[in-house]
């Protein structure tokens, strides 16, 4: 259902159910939800990648499941499956990196926008699918989606459940980058690694801000930069990056 790879300080996380376009079940939620925890206490695990095999990233929840009269109800799913997820992922201080190397659809969408940093590959969609079946975004997409691209162009997304290509969504600012298909694998790669070998705490400090950022006003996000600044200048890696640049060489971080 996942598989789970460690590459150098890189935690590579790859949905694998493709014949059902990498769609949940609640075994591989709670499965996904477990090895966040593992790699959030993990200090040698410095960038996390989640990405998808096969055509899809992941078409969201398995229907099949959401519909058995013997399986979780729709609530159940969205606060035992999703909702940890996406909390793990915004809660973890590493960076987060969604890999979309194909159909994002519903949940599988809100998982990809929840992460710190979204790279796709040229043939990758976003779809807001839950118009479609009478349902709300959920996991997490109308927090972030808004906050995003805004309000209006948001709305217009999750209502007509309109198909969003790679090149419209870097466009709008949903994503960071659109890599071609060929090269797709190599360049997420590649990123995850530049990512993971800089100064892991203070990108995790970050991390902290932003997420701060979305609710506090002005002068509670100064006190809380003033704060968080003092915590960085004592982290090794700050005390490496000043060492490095008065020596006049590339720093070696070790995310302490």
């Amino acid at each position: 259902m996942i598989q789970f790879e460690k590459i150098d300080t890189i935690g590579k996380i790859t949905l694998n159910r493709p014949e059902k376009y990498n769609s949940f079940v609640r075994e591989m939620a709670l499965i996904l939800q477990k090895k966040l925890e593992e790699y959030t206490n993990d200090d040698s695990i410095r960038c996390i990648l989640i990405t998808g095999a096969g055509k899809a990233f992941c078409a969201g929840q398995d229907l099949k499941e959401a519909t058995d009269p013997d399986g979780p109800e729709i609530e159940q799913i969205v606060r035992e499956h999703y909702n940890p997820i996406i909390k793990k992922i915004r809660e973890i201080e590493k960076p987060v990196i969604a890999a979309v190397n194909g159909v994002a659809a519903g949940a599988g969408a809100n998982l990809a926008l929840a992460c710190d940093i979204v790279v796709v590959s040229k043939s990758a969609n976003f779809i807001q699918a839950f118009s479609k079946i009478g349902l709300i975004p959920d996991s997490g997409g109308t927090y972030f989606l808004p906050r995003i691209i805004g309000l209006p162009k948001a709305a217009a997304i999750m209502m007509t459940g309109e198909s969003v290509s790679a090149e419209k969504a870097e466009q709008m600012g949903m994503i960071y980058a659109v890599y071609e298909d060929a090269e797709f694998d190599a360049k997420s790669l590649e990123l995850a690694k530049s990512i993971s070998q800089m100064p892991t705490k203070g990108l995790g400090y970050t991390k902290r801000l932003l997420n701060n950022s979305l609710n506090n006003s002005l002068d509670e996000q100064l006190d809380l930069e003033a704060e968080i600044q003092a915590l960085s200048a004592k982290s090794e890696d700050h005390q490496e990056g000043i060492k490095a640049f008065l020596e006049k060489r590339s720093p070696k971080f070790t995310g302490k």
